[in-house]
């Protein structure tokens, strides 16, 4: 069935000015990164041996495989579908430091320590993928912008917990309105990366497969429809649904959808780097050719958000387009909708854990992946080959009073 969407800014107007109802079909629910041109890996179709299975080829997946690769270990990595076929290739493209929440909040919720740590780590990882992936990757610094008279004063307590901790964050107030400034964030092209980060570790050695579902999983063995795995130990690096894939961690990360778009270009806005607003539910970014991707909208339905589905619905697509349109001031056609899956946790903290004997998982990321995956993906192939890693340190630690 044809799915649509009500998109006001092309409604034709009736005699009033109002937009009338106009239903117009929904694009296909293909990312913006996509261009269609990537190869492809084979399917396993036999059976295998290797130090190491990691389950999920996004990037964390890929990141775990190649510090396998780098402590000298073989290593065998499989997905459900392609390369960063999830959220790593499916999400806003942004990169935003520390852990989901503000900085004053994440203080409040693990501890200053911690928390200051954590963002000097994401920080960090950005310089890391600029170097991995140059053609990927812009360091910008970015804007959080404030809807509300209270969203500002929040703002003003992060800039000052952010410069108590020796970060920088500067009052802005110019055309896109009033907020923030901070300079540690960044944007990044995720399905490229993911892709250029494959394509890396297949050329040092790990074999990688496609459209290779694990049926089913222990410490030592691998199932999939059409082959097997036998390996030390398995990593699942996956973050949407992976309370349904391992269910030990059902009340610890809670499946949510995500919702985007694209435009075409837009010349009459110039985004000089990422924004969050609507206390960081709403995002954008324009790329360099001046499409404007654009996502948010959870809490306008947070209900219905917490699911697996990966479809995207009108009513957030809605709200989307209100923040192109009316806050963006974005004239250019919506020519992508999509939508991802990532698990949240209660803390922001991502997962990492061994949850049976040889069989780690990492996941939870809260929406903010892009940074915190790869250092989870690192510490965890550190961890599954016995070596201490201050990362994993990190998120084990009990929370402290800030």
């Amino acid at each position: 069935m044809l799915r649509t969407y009500y998109d006001s800014a092309s409604a034709p107007r009736g005699a009033t000015g109002q937009p009338t109802t106009r239903h117009v079909p929904l694009p296909s629910n293909t990312p913006v990164w996509d261009d269609g041109r990537w190869p492809g890996l084979p399917v396993l179709e036999s059976e295998l041996d290797a130090d190491h299975c990691v389950i999920g080829l996004g990037g964390s997946g890929l990141s775990c495989v190649r510090e396998l690769l780098a402590l000298g270990r073989t290593v065998i990595g499989i997905d459900a579908g392609e390369v960063a076929a999830g959220a790593a290739g499916r999400n806003g493209g942004i990169l935003r430091p520390g852990i989901a929440g503000f900085h004053h909040d994440a203080v409040r919720a693990i501890g200053r320590e911690r928390a200051v740590r954590i963002r000097q780590l994401t920080a960090d990882e950005i310089e890391r993928f600029a170097a991995d992936t140059p053609g990927a990757v812009r360091v910008t610094g970015w804007l959080r912008l404030a809807v509300s008279d209270e969203e500002y004063a929040d703002c003003l307590n992060e800039r000052d917990a952010m410069r108590a901790d020796g970060f920088r964050a500067d009052v802005y107030d110019g055309p896109l309105g009033r907020g923030i400034a901070m300079a540690d964030g960044g944007v990044i092209q995720p399905l490229e990366r993911c892709r250029v980060l494959a394509r890396d570790a297949a050329a040092r050695g790990a074999r990688l497969f496609e459209h290779t579902r694990a049926l089913s999983f222990a410490h030592d063995d691998v199932r999939t429809s059409r082959g097997s795995i036998r390996c030390g130990s398995v990593i699942i690096a996956v973050d949407g649904g992976l309370e349904s894939l391992v269910p030990e961690l059902k009340g610890t990360v809670r499946t949510a959808r995500l919702q985007m778009v694209a435009t075409a270009p837009a010349s009459e806005v110039t985004l000089p780097c990422p924004v969050s607003l609507n206390f960081g539910f709403d995002y954008a970014q324009q790329l360099p050719s001046g499409i404007v991707v654009a996502g948010g909208g959870r809490d306008r339905e947070m209900d219905a958000e917490w699911t697996e589905a990966s479809e995207p619905t009108s009513g957030i697509q809605r709200h989307i387009d209100r923040l192109v349109r009316e806050r963006l001031g974005i004239r250019a056609a919506v020519t992508h909708r999509w939508a991802a899956s990532v698990s949240y946790t209660t803390t922001g903290l991502p997962v990492l854990a061994e949850v049976r004997p040889g069989l780690w998982v990492i996941g939870g990321y809260s929406g903010t992946g892009n940074l915190l995956g790869t250092l989870a993906g690192r510490a965890v192939a550190r961890a599954s080959c016995g070596e201490r890693c201050e990362f994993a340190s990190l998120l084990a630690r009990p929370a402290a009073r800030a």
